[in-house]
């Protein structure tokens, strides 16, 4: 199958800022600033404390930052072969990857620093574990195993659990509510991804589920599964008294409509309705915050 229009890079001017800011990827990185922001208010964080919040933010950002950085320096001789990644600012030949390597560990510094001193040493140390689980595990997984996929879902459910450390310096029994949502939330989501881009990845050598069983019957069953256990896990925060039962209403509206999604990309396999998938995933954290940071107890 060859890569369709959305997939093939569109050459651009390109400035130096520009091409260190791809490297830490911020658009895609606000969701994990948002998650640990979400984290940092259930935990019953201050919300006067606008210094200690902001210190919180700044660190999660700057960590994410980095640890985007790292995996695209690790990875920069496969984003060539890929045709989403091969205008990356490294496969381009724009940046050194001693220059990224430098930036992606001044910016991790940076944040753990900021989180040290801004809100805890215990948040910082959750974004250590963050970091190095994503970048030292998960990243050079990928081209080894397909169980990878969900190895790298439990660095991507910890930003919300740094939130809480940074607001609590404790991490309770909330805390690792939220990590079982977002954790199970990733699953149904990276396979969507996995799927919609698996001819890419399997020029590039990456042992994604699609890649390894291109029939794609154990992606969606996957994805259908992962889905449907979100939904008890999603409705976990008023079972434990963390919200009230608005939000145990629209979760379950929500978890119905995130399954409806999988079951469809399920039955047809196509890459429109892995995309629907893909797209709802997105829609579908969001607002899983609002209605639980709007209807905490």
């Amino acid at each position: 199958m060859k890569p369709d229009a959305s997939t093939v890079p569109v050459a651009a001017a390109h400035t130096r800022a520009g091409d260190f800011s791809a490297l830490a990827k911020p658009r895609l990185n606000m969701l994990v600033v948002v998650s640990a922001v979400a984290g940092y208010v259930m935990a019953g964080g201050n919300a006067h404390d606008v210094w200690r919040l902001l210190w919180m933010v700044i660190g999660t950002a700057l960590v994410a930052g980095g640890a985007s950085a790292f995996n695209q320096v690790i990875e920069r001789e496969s984003d060539t072969l890929m045709a989403r990644t091969r205008m990356r600012p490294m496969p381009d030949g724009r940046v050194t990857s001693r220059d990224a390597l430098a930036f992606a560990s001044v910016l991790t510094l940076g944040g753990l620093i900021v989180l040290a001193a801004g809100a805890n040493l215990l948040s910082a140390a959750v974004a250590f574990v963050t970091l190095a689980s994503y970048a030292a595990v998960y990243t050079p997984l990928k081209k080894r195993s397909s169980f990878a996929t969900v190895v790298g879902a439990i660095p991507g459910a910890l930003p919300p659990v740094i939130g809480w450390a940074a607001a609590e310096n404790g991490l309770s029994r909330g805390s690792w509510v939220l990590f079982g949502i977002v954790f199970l939330w990733q699953l149904p989501h990276f396979l969507a991804i996995a799927w919609i881009y698996r001819d890419d990845y399997a020029r590039a050598g990456f042992l994604m589920l699609p890649v390894i069983e291109p029939d794609g019957r154990s992606t969606a069953r996957q994805a259908i599964i992962y889905a449907a256990a979100l939904v008890p896990v999603s409705l976990a925060p008023t079972l434990v008294g963390m919200t009230g039962t608005l939000y145990f209403i629209g979760a379950f509206i929500l978890g119905l409509a995130f399954v409806a999604l999988a079951v469809r990309f399920g039955m047809t396999r196509t890459v429109v309705d892995a995309r629907r998938l893909f797209f709802g995933s997105i829609i579908y954290l969001p607002l899983l915050w609002m209605l639980m940071i709007g209807n905490r107890v």
